[in-house]
């Protein structure tokens, strides 16, 4: 019987779960900003991605690879839909805190105006965005403690990574279950009569893309975001290939070296909110401090190819290395989220993070196929990292230059009124007092 790689078992279920996440992201995201659409697409999906988990608990043997694969698909799809939609959450969450209708009575009251009460809002938007981040790597840090527990001790069971995934799904088990019953119920509009949930998202992303001129700033964002991502997420593949290399796979060496990034990514997700509070710092002057080490840590290995004093080439590296990623690539998720949000639409958040999820997703098959054919043809593993240094920084540069975020804002809040009148959480002059009177057309 001929052996089948698992690489190729590997590449294969991305291409499928990448295929069926664009079709899923386009068709329900824009069906979720209807009616209660979004809360149960994320209970379904939440419960879909634990049972294909819990799944796994018997299949460790050569002859179970089908069912694994099979598992392993629904496991990736069903967690990256979870990961749009409870991110799709935030804005709605930051438009309802106590200190965001607080700002909105003193806007209404012209106690303050359309900027001041825009910085509150956005500072909430940022406020949950970070805190959730690190609570992530909260539960990181936790469950790598957790699993480090169960691999020391039964190391020598075959089923040991079987019981690890489950330990783990566990944990997601206990506080998730949570949210589903304290969340409250923040329906959007009723689905347009003669519309189905099936193919109104395909409309709505249609009409959206041929008025792109409306949100110009939204679509350069999800661009450059695209070939951004693509480029953190396989320096980050590409940096783990040598790390692994220089520790020869050492199971300890690796926890260690995560423990210290899941320790970095904690702290630094609160030390930049709480530097951003106390400064009131937008949210893209904070996602480019993070774009600044995004673009280094390429550059670091590039250096790498004519030397071997430095360049991930010696133990401290990679410790150094695994620090500087979570100062600053941890909070690099946070503000890319909230950069999304605050150049949404509001009452869109379904559609245009399902947009996020696929630029995200796509760069994670896209990116190390070309790094793989750079190193095939030159046989170099560090030759990937001068295309990811180039990469990194032109989308760094394109957002830094051509993405206006007052500007886009107002326009992503024109966009909302244009398609469904005003809201009692949106108000006409957060437009008229960025790019002026008579801007918004009733549609």
């Amino acid at each position: 019987m001929r052996e089948i790689s698992s690489d190729l078992v590997a590449n294969a279920g991305l291409g499928i779960a990448f295929a069926i996440q664009t079709v899923l992201f386009t068709t329900i995201g824009s069906a979720a900003d209807y009616g209660n659409l979004s809360k149960w697409i994320l209970i379904f999906a939440t419960v879909v991605c634990w049972a294909s988990q819990f799944g796994m608990i018997d299949l460790y043997l050569p002859k179970h690879w089908q069912a694994s694969a099979g598992l392993y698909t629904v496991g990736f799809i069903s967690y990256a839909v979870t990961l749009v939609f409870y991110a799709s959450v935030f804005p709605r969450l930051a438009r309802n805190t106590a200190k965001t209708k607080e700002a909105r009575r003193q806007f209404d009251n012209q106690e303050i105006s359309a900027a001041e009460y825009e910085s509150v809002e956005m500072l909430e938007r940022n406020r949950i965005s970070n805190i959730s981040t690190a609570h992530s790597n909260w539960g990181y840090l936790i469950t790598l403690a957790l699993n480090l527990s169960l691999l020391l001790t039964i190391t020598s069971n075959p089923k040991v990574n079987n019981y690890v995934l489950v330990f783990t799904n566990c944990y997601w088990v206990v506080l998730g279950l949570p949210w589903f019953f304290m969340q409250k119920n923040r329906p959007g509009p009723p689905l347009p009569k003669g519309e189905h949930w099936l193919t109104i998202g395909w409309k709505q992303i249609g009409k959206a893309i041929k008025q792109y001129k409306r949100l110009p700033y939204t679509f350069i964002y999800l661009f450059s975001f695209f070939l951004l991502a693509d480029a953190l997420n396989t320096t980050g593949t590409l940096v783990g290939i040598v790390q692994n290399e220089h520790i020869q796979f050492s199971f300890l060496q690796s926890t260690y070296l995560g423990i210290a990034q899941a320790v970095t990514s904690i702290s630094s997700c609160y030390a930049y909110w709480y530097i951003q509070k106390w400064k009131t710092i937008p949210t893209k002057r904070m996602f480019m401090v993070t774009n600044v080490i995004t673009v280094l840590i390429p550059l670091w290995g590039m250096i790498g190819l004519w030397t071997k004093k430095i360049g991930y080439w010696n133990t401290w590296e990679f410790w150094a290395y695994n620090v500087v990623f979570g100062l600053g690539q941890a909070p690099y998720y946070a503000y890319s989220q909230t950069m999304m949000s605050d150049l949404t639409p509001p009452g869109y958040e379904g559609m245009f993070f399902g947009l996020f999820g696929i630029t995200n997703r796509a760069s994670s098959l896209i990116g190390p196929n070309v790094v793989s054919a750079i190193i095939d043809r030159s046989g170099n593993t560090r030759d990937g990292f001068i295309f990811l240094f180039i990469l990194s920084l032109s989308a760094a540069l394109v957002i830094w230059i051509f993405v206006d975020m007052e500007k886009g804002r107002a326009h992503a809040i024109r966009f909302a009124i244009e398609k469904r009148g005003l809201t009692g959480d949106l108000r006409a002059d957060q437009v008229n007092e960025i790019i002026g009177e008579g801007q918004i057309v009733k549609q």
